[in-house]
């Protein structure tokens, strides 16, 4: 079937400003770390992407090992724009993709090295059927490659026109500053940041945050509802077909203590008395902090991410709210 994308696709989406560039994302960005791969069904992803888009998401975000299998992600996604998104419908788009973690064996498929850098660019962007992403990002910092090398190589990315932005990710506030520094001085400012940040993981606010504003820099958060946590999935324990309950997955059954159940039963309870499900106040909490530019978001079905995108709707707290928030988040 063919798609037309839906003509009030920009009428209610928020756009924010990247930092100090000019570029706008929309506030809710769609990740396809889960659910794109060769083990998923390859028309569900594509009704979502559509969904996504026709609902004013511009902002797709990809990495290289993305799947599984590593890379299929990216293969799926192409397939999806080569049928949905011909024409000029490209440059409506931001995609983004992203390179450090293993991808190929032996001793240059990971890590931050030039040679690794720039080949899974072009990976990608074979993978993708694309000319250029709009951001190619350095997945996480090496701790054995100077900074310097890594953060030269998005500079050559840049400037080889396979890449119109470049950002970090994972990157604690000292990294992040000697790497934002570098890329200035390279004539190649860095876009945006990529962290893990929720309500349940908050690292960031000890300096990461002030990092960015400081230096002009957007950040986009990922796993924003804390993989699946805030969610209303886990207010009656732990579902057999969540994250937590696959011994394969990234949220491990013992991350759900007694405690962590409480939390989550009294935040539902503080979302339904502002009109929101759990899902969206984490990700509206998120949203009102003027640091963030975007919340990276993933979906599982066009139901799931419609409940999502609409967090945006209410996006102001009163003090007595975020009060009551931080109270439960307090519970150890």
């Amino acid at each position: 079937m063919s798609y037309t994308p839906a003509a009030s696709r920009y009428e209610t989406m928020k756009y924010n400003r990247t930092g100090r560039s000019g570029l706008l994302l929309p506030a809710v960005s769609l990740g396809l770390w889960h659910n794109f791969g060769s083990v998923d069904v390859f028309d569900n992803g594509r009704a979502i992407v559509r969904r996504a888009f026709d609902r004013g998401i511009t902002h797709f975000d990809l990495a290289n090992n993305y799947g599984p299998e590593p890379g299929s992600a990216e293969e799926n996604f192409g397939k999806i724009l080569q049928k949905d998104f011909g024409g000029n419908l490209r440059d409506e788009l931001i995609i983004s993709s992203k390179a450090g973690y293993l991808m190929w064996p032996g001793p240059y498929g990971e890590w931050g090295s030039r040679k690794y850098l720039i080949a899974s660019c072009n990976q990608s962007l074979k993978r993708m059927g694309l000319d250029y992403v709009d951001i190619f990002y350095s997945h996480r910092p090496d701790p054995n490659t100077p900074l310097e090398e890594t953060m030269m190589a998005l500079d050559s990315i840049v400037r080889q026109g396979k890449a119109l932005y470049v950002g970090i990710s994972n990157y604690r506030p000292d990294e992040a500053m000697r790497a934002i520094e570098i890329l200035q001085e390279l004539g190649t400012p860095c876009l945006i940041h990529q962290p893990k940040y929720s309500m349940f993981e908050r690292w960031v606010e000890e300096g990461l945050l002030d990092v960015l504003e400081g230096h002009g820099v957007g950040c986009i958060p990922f796993s924003p509802l804390a993989q699946g946590m805030l969610t209303d999935r886990y207010l009656k324990g732990i579902p057999s077909d969540s994250r937590a309950a696959k011994s394969h997955g990234y949220l491990k059954t013992e991350e759900i203590t007694e405690n962590r159940l409480k939390q989550i039963s009294q935040l539902n309870d503080i979302a339904a008395s502002r009109g929101q499900s759990l899902a969206q106040m984490a990700l509206s909490w998120l949203l009102k902090d003027h640091r963030i530019t975007s919340v990276l978001i993933g979906a599982s079905s066009v139901a799931q991410l419609d409940n999502n995108i609409d967090a945006i709707s209410n996006l102001e707290y009163a003090p007595d709210e975020l009060e009551a928030i931080e109270k439960v988040l307090k519970i150890s």
